[in-house]
Order: structure tokens, then sequence, then C-alpha cells
């Protein structure tokens, strides 16, 4: 069972959300939170596996919500539901530790397969999204010199992992492509994001984007990344 907080400052999007996600017998909405402070009390109360968290939120913003709660070490991912598709919004919440990002335009299946994705310890960014992330990094005109600091500590398999979670592999897909069992792969990834001191596989996106490990023209055009 899939156990969902869903923070969002409008109540009647909440009722929503809960009603979609209910309907599935693998999910269930075990809190609700009109704020990010709230959001923070309920994940710490209810441990759950995914918060949905807007990013526009009074007392505390969803970004800074994301950013205590992916450090606070819960066992908890967050899923980004917004309207707001702005580059400040969607970096600022993918380094804050999000593991996905998605438009509330989205339908109620992609949400529900979202929640999924995101508890199963993939990564998930909207379409719209990637190629944003993609537009931006190629105007970086130098990688940051910690950036690459940190990635001389990856083993050469581990480096090749982790080109592939940026370019949008699921860790079944990325052990297809380099013959290894998807057991093998995972310990691969958790190696690489505690190598990096990363929580979730979106911020190791954004680093092999920032670093140059990952290029346009490498880039499948992957709706999850």
């Amino acid at each position: 069972m899939i156990r969902v907080v869903i923070a969002d400052d409008h109540s009647l999007v909440r009722g929503g959300f809960r009603v979609m996600l209910e309907t599935e017998d693998d999910i269930r909405v075990v809190g609700e939170a009109a704020d990010g402070r709230d959001a923070i009390d309920a994940v710490r109360r209810a441990r759950p596996d995914v918060v949905v968290m807007d990013i526009r939120m009074p007392l505390l913003d969803g970004i800074e919500a994301t950013r205590q709660i992916t450090q606070a070490d819960l066992p908890t991912r967050v899923l980004v539901v917004t309207t707001f598709d702005l580059d400040e919004y969607v970096f600022a919440a993918l380094r804050a530790g999000a593991a996905g990002f998605l438009l509330k335009e989205a339908t109620p299946a992609q949400l529900v397969e979202a929640v999924r994705t995101v508890a199963d310890g993939e990564a998930l960014l909207a379409p719209r999204v990637t190629r944003r992330l993609v537009e931006h990094f190629v105007q970086v005109p130098e990688p940051d010199r910690a950036v690459l600091g940190a990635l001389a500590e990856l083993t050469e398999r581990e480096r090749d992992v982790l080109g592939l979670i940026a370019r949008g592999l699921s860790n079944q897909a990325i052990g297809r492509e380099l013959f290894l069992s998807e057991a093998t792969i995972k310990t691969h990834v958790t190696r690489v994001l505690a190598k990096l001191g990363l929580r979730s596989r979106t911020q190791a996106v954004v680093l092999a984007y920032e670093s140059g490990l990952v290029r346009v023209g490498s880039q499948h055009d992957a709706g999850a990344a």
C-alpha cells in the first residue's frame, strides 16, 4: 500500500486529489496539509511514502518544505504538482530534492502513475520540464569544480549509470542497456546518490547536466527522467 500526504492550500484541490488517488486499491491518503509547515508536520507524523506537494503555499512554500523533508532523513519522496512551470520553480524544486515534477494539467491517470513511479524510487519529470532542463543547461558555460570533484568519486560503471539516469531510463531499462540485473542497477543507483550526497534521482539528473556528463544529442526525449 502506497501511503500519501497531500499538501495544497486549496481544499478543493486536496479533495480532488484525494478522490483521484483513493479510487486505486494500492494507494491510501493518510494526511492533508494547507501550507508548507503543516506539510512537514504531517509527513513527520504519518511518515508516508509520497507527499504530493504544491509549490505556492502560505507560511512556508513547497520548495522549502521539500528541502526540509528531504534533509530530515524521512522515508518520504516528494512529488511536486503545480500550475507553475517557470524555470525558477522547476530548478529550485529539483535542487531541493523533489523526486518528481508534474503539472496540474495532468490527467488523473497521470497523477496516479506519477505517485506510483515516485514511490517505487524512480524519478519523474513532465516532458515539457525535461526539455526546459536540457535547454537551460546547454547554456551553462563551465561546469562547477565542486560538481566535477564529486563525479571523480564515481567508478566508471557508476558514471555510466548516472548518465543513463539523466537520459531518462528506468532501472529496468538501464539494466537492459548495461546487461545487468535490475537489482544490481538499484545497488549502483544507491551508491551513486550516496557518493554524490544526493537524496533523489532528479537531483542526479540536474548534476549530470551541470557537469556536462550528459549533453544534448545524447538525451532521449523521455517523459520520465
